[in-house]
C-alpha cells in the first residue's frame, strides 16, 4: 500500500506539473494572439531611369536637344549680352517649316533664332 501512496502522490504532483504546463502555455498563446500583426513589407520598386533623345530633321538638318539649348545659351550670352549665370530656364519651340526657334528666357525674356 506504501507503494500505490507514493504512485499516487507522484501522479498527483506530475499532474499538477502538467496543468500548470498548460496553462502557462495557454497565456504565451493568448498573449502572441494579442499582438498586432503587422503586414510584411513589399520590397520596394525599382526605380528605373528613362533616357531619351529628341532630334529633330528637316531639309538635310538635323538637331539634337543639346544643340538647341546650346545655341540658345549662345544667344542669351552673345546676341543679348547677358550673363550665363543669369539664365535660369529656356523654353524652345521649334517650327521646321520656318527654320526657326522661338525661345523663352527665365519665364519672360521672348525672341527667335534662325537654325
Amino acid at each position: 500500500m506504501a507503494a500505490t501512496k507514493k504512485t499516487t502522490k507522484a501522479a498527483k504532483v506530475a499532474e499538477q506539473a502538467v496543468e500548470t504546463v498548460i496553462e502557462k502555455v495557454e497565456e504565451k498563446a493568448t498573449a502572441a494572439d494579442k499582438v498586432e500583426k503587422k503586414p510584411a513589407k513589399k520590397p520596394a520598386a525599382k526605380k528605373t531611369t528613362l533616357k531619351s533623345t529628341i532630334s529633330v530633321q528637316f531639309a538635310g538638318k538635323s538637331y539634337t536637344n543639346e544643340d538647341l539649348v546650346k545655341i540658345a545659351k549662345d544667344v542669351w550670352q552673345y546676341d543679348l549680352k547677358k550673363e550665363e549665370k543669369d539664365l535660369k530656364s529656356v523654353d524652345l519651340y521649334v517650327k521646321p517649316e520656318e527654320s526657326t526657334v522661338y525661345y523663352v528666357f527665365n519665364g519672360t525674356e521672348e525672341g527667335c533664332f534662325g537654325i
